[in-house]
């Protein structure tokens, strides 16, 4: 199956988020690479929406429609930040660590 980019899915995101999502940074939960949306890669065919990594390829988001509502999945990412909007700031969510 071949990728598009993630501007493929840019329509789809803005219906569900409400904003331009294509200019957000997403955080891979797998490798930690922080991307714009736009870079990822997309894959439409199917019986729903993917967005993998850039880097590793890990799935960061699924979108799935049902009836007349969006499923969707964000499992992968570690983050999702709208341009001009800061990033959490991480010191406020403390990684447990093992002893």
């Amino acid at each position: 199956m071949d990728d598009l980019d993630g501007n493929a899915m840019g329509g789809l995101l803005q219906e569900i988020f409400g904003v331009e999502m294509t200019t957000a940074v997403e955080t891979c939960g797998h490798c930690g690479t922080a991307a714009l949306v736009a870079e990822t890669a997309a894959y439409l065919r199917g019986p729903g929406a993917v967005m993998r990594c850039p880097t590793c390829t890990h799935v960061l988001m699924v979108v799935v429609r049902r009836q007349d509502m969006h499923c969707v999945d964000l499992q992968g990412m570690a983050s999702l930040v709208p341009a001009g909007q800061a990033a959490p700031d991480r010191r406020e969510y403390p990684v447990a660590r093992p002893r």
